[in-house]
């Protein structure tokens, strides 16, 4: 139902906008447009990547490597994942919900998903010449606590 109510929404704003500046409008829409072109190689890529995976793995490996009774180990093992793996977060999301319903626990996906987020391991190198060697280390190491510390909070309450 909600997902109605937005779409309404968007398509009011659409034609609110097109009222007020129809030619603004349409280049927002061309530009729009292109944004999705770009995004658009990438998203497929790892959709394809994700059913492979989905496919590949069952539900109990989930359960086994990342459902709840796995725990703190599960838990340590998705923040190793999500630090090394570069998703955009649009993937990340639908992602984390793939592996819910595959049996995969909650505070082992907020592990993943804040990890992913906020680690960078892979744009590490990057960050060091941007921030500087001891900066980047530390804003990494604060983002795998953060990542910790917030699964656990996830944990206890659900």
């Amino acid at each position: 139902m909600i997902k109605y109510v937005l779409y309404a929404l968007a398509v009011g704003g659409l034609l609110l906008s097109c009222s007020k500046d129809r030619k603004k409008t349409k280049m927002a829409l061309k530009k729009a447009w292109k944004s999705f072109e770009n995004i658009l190689p990438q998203f497929l890529t790892v959709l394809i990547l994700i059913g492979l995976a989905l496919a590949v793995l069952d539900e109990k490996t989930i359960s086994r490597f990342l459902g709840s009774e796995s725990g703190m180990p599960g838990m340590l093992g998705a923040v190793v994942i999500g630090s090394i793996t570069l998703i955009p977060g649009f993937v990340a999301f639908p992602l984390a919900a793939a592996l819910l319903e595959s049996g995969a626990g909650y505070m082992q996906i907020a592990a993943f998903v804040s990890s992913l987020m906020m680690v960078g391991i892979a744009t590490l190198p990057m960050e060091i010449k941007t921030f500087g060697k001891k900066m980047a280390v530390v804003r990494n190491l604060a983002a795998v606590v953060f990542s910790i510390v917030s699964a656990c909070v996830i944990g206890v309450i659900l």
